[in-house]
């Protein structure tokens, strides 16, 4: 498969030296939210994103760009084609994991996972597979998620704890950190049914390394157990990611048109005026149905102050 989509982290030099480059190559200039500057040139688009500040490349004519610009005239390494040299444990047998909606007041906590090996983590990287947050359109979100899926080779599994059960949870373990712990061993255990010889999981590292190693020992998961910021470089953690905002914007998008309030994405002054609108419409019992009560936000829209006064997770 032909590389169509392509990130590469810059410094702000880089990132600079980049335009001067697309302006000499007569590549034209566009708007595009959240970015330093975006520019196309044929089926070839460059987007420079002010967080990192990030490049992503898109389009059929991506490795050539990479291979005779971006690295030789921006980056001065040549990393195309030499991943696997590069970063062995990637390709390594493995399950990634992370999750999607902690954030967020209203919807699920999805967790998802995804087990890949070299030729696995290869098609996933040739599919322009990444993290999920680096993606703003829920349609590039759903490609992505059944390219993912139509790998041969490749397991998965996906957690959805919809609101209702997610609140009696939170109660239970009384700690959001306990709760995404459970919910990463129980998906780590679910891919272990399915590639029992795999010997290694990575996750993003959301709290200290032995609370999801005890949630572990707790499901009876025997597993070498690695834990990173930034986990969704790795390929199979990205690709869980993706999974896993799949399984929540699809939640989403079905529980807006089913209650006819529309539930923004966040924890935002939108937020607040769509609880409310759920409120009036569903009462508390509908509240309860549709959000994550811990929240601050709760407060605002009742008036009755929560237990726990987190804000997000």
């Amino acid at each position: 498969m032909a590389l169509t989509s392509h990130t590469a982290a810059l410094t702000p030099a880089q990132a600079a030296r980049l335009r001067e480059v697309l302006e000499e190559r007569g590549y034209e200039f566009v708007d595009k939210p959240y970015t330093l500057y975006a520019a196309r040139k044929g089926k070839l688009s460059v987007a420079v994103y002010e967080k990192g500040p990030k490049v992503l490349v898109q389009g059929k004519e991506t490795e050539d760009f990479i291979t005779f610009l971006l690295e030789p005239e921006i980056l001065g390494e040549a990393k195309l084609g030499y991943e696997e040299e590069l970063d062995p444990e990637m390709f390594a047998p493995h399950f990634g994991i992370d999750e999607s909606g902690k954030g967020d007041y209203f919807g699920p906590l999805v967790i998802a996972g995804a087990y890949t090996d070299a030729p696995v983590a290869r098609a996933l990287k040739a599919a322009g597979v990444m993290d999920s947050k680096r993606i703003s359109s829920a349609k590039r979100i759903r490609d992505l998620a059944a390219k993912i899926r139509e790998i041969p080779g490749i397991a998965t599994s996906v957690v959805a704890i919809g609101p209702e059960r997610y609140n009696e949870m939170f109660s239970s373990f009384g700690n959001l950190n306990r709760l995404l712990a459970w919910g990463h061993a129980k998906v780590i255990g679910n891919l272990a049914t399915q590639r029992p010889d795999c010997p290694r999981a990575l996750s993003d590292q959301f709290a200290r390394p032995e609370v999801l190693a005890r949630a572990l020992k707790q499901q009876g998961v025997e597993i070498q157990l690695d834990q990173r910021t930034k986990g969704e470089s790795d390929v199979a953690v990205a690709a869980a990611s993706i999974l896993a905002r799949e399984r929540f914007i699809d939640w989403i998008d079905k529980t807006s048109a089913a209650g006819g309030v529309t539930l923004p994405l966040g924890a935002s002054a939108a937020v607040v005026e769509a609880a409310r609108a759920v409120l009036a419409r569903h009462g508390m019992a509908g509240l309860a149905k549709t959000a994550k009560l811990h929240f601050k936000t709760t407060a605002a829209v009742t008036g009755i102050s929560n237990t726990s006064g987190t804000d997000s997770a």
